[in-house]
């Protein structure tokens, strides 16, 4: 036991010395971590705090438990918020993906030229007001007076009523605008990806005689499978955060429009605190359902897209191993010195 007790004394007295060996280090990155602690770690744990209550905002809170995830999963609402999110953002991933990764290939091969014209107009998207942005769809959307309907009509074609009728084409607006959204996303850091490509790649598969379709997918492709994976993460969490363009389009509804076609999660949050008026626990409640669902797939998504026999990974788990193996020969040390 005093061996133990001496190690701890000495390894206290080492981080002392550390700590005033780089003090001014520390003093400069203070700053960072005092904010974050303030306004980004305190907000986390209080609102997992706040999801255990039924508080009001304003009056005392009362402790309540698990109650409020309970009511959550008992919900319709909540599943048909939950299943509308999940369509939108598995069907609009589809265009997300395959059209960045092809508008940026088309930009790397330089068979268009005015690169940066076409990078700026795509990401326009990305940068303009949500709100703007859902007005003009709403607008092309219209049943009487939409655009799309309008060429609908012109083709011999009936008017539809994709914002209204049953609720069940109010998801296609959503996707449309997300997809288009995001594209322009994907496609300037899937081009960086591709220009950091070393040009010797390129000529070696040129000098080969690699026709363009195959150095996308044998190139292109599997190197840039990191950042594919970082755009993926990204769009989902973008997915999980819609609001704006199906709460505009279905002209203000916190239901989603007609039998909740457009009503998702965040829509569904929002709707608890403040228009729910005491439900701010319950919001927080499923704040945290929705920040357990993003890390749940991003999981999902690394651990299905890794491959085992890549020599990065296999080094990695090597070391993690080793790591173990310190770990226990350091445990059995300590208690044969107790």
């Amino acid at each position: 036991m005093s061996i133990r007790l001496t190690r701890i004394k000495e390894g206290g007295k080492k981080g002392m010395k550390e700590l005033k060996k780089y003090r001014v280090a520390y003093l400069y990155i203070a700053p960072f971590f005092i904010l974050f602690g303030i306004f980004g770690l305190f907000p986390i744990v209080y609102g997992l705090y706040l999801s255990f209550f039924r508080w009001d905002g304003m009056t005392q809170m009362h402790f309540i438990g698990i109650e409020n995830y309970i009511s959550i999963f008992k919900d319709v609402l909540f599943w048909r918020a939950l299943k509308n999110t999940l369509v939108i953002g598995i069907i609009a991933h589809i265009p997300i993906l395959l059209g960045g990764l092809a508008l940026a290939f088309i930009l790397n091969s330089k068979l268009i030229k005015g690169e940066n014209i076409f990078k700026t107009i795509y990401f326009m998207p990305m940068v303009t007001s949500a709100v703007a942005i859902s007005i003009v769809f709403q607008q092309m959307f219209g049943n009487n007076y939409g655009v799309i309907n309008y060429f609908n009509v012109l083709l011999g074609g009936n008017k539809i009523n994709w914002l209204g009728g049953d609720g069940s084409l109010i998801k296609v607006a959503v996707i449309v605008m997300f997809a288009w959204k995001w594209v322009g996303w994907n496609m300037v850091i899937y081009l960086a990806g591709m220009q950091g490509i070393s040009s010797d790649i390129y000529e070696a598969a040129s000098i080969d005689g690699a026709s363009q379709t195959q150095v996308l997918f044998k190139i292109c492709i599997p190197l840039l499978k990191p950042i594919i994976i970082f755009t993926v993460i990204q769009s989902t969490i973008g997915m999980f955060n819609l609001f704006t363009e199906p709460f505009i389009l279905t002209n203000q509804n916190w239901n989603g429009g007609t039998n909740n076609g457009g009503l998702t999660l965040m829509m569904y949050l929002l709707n608890k605190a403040p228009q729910g008026g005491t439900l701010y626990g319950y919001a927080s409640a499923v704040a945290y359902i929705i920040t357990m669902m993003i890390v749940l797939i991003s999981i999902l998504v690394n651990k299905g897209t890794t491959d085992k026999s890549d020599p990065d990974y296999i080094a990695h788990q090597d070391m993690k191993r080793m790591r173990r193996e310190r770990r226990r020969a350091a445990r059995q040390k300590g208690a044969a010195g107790v």
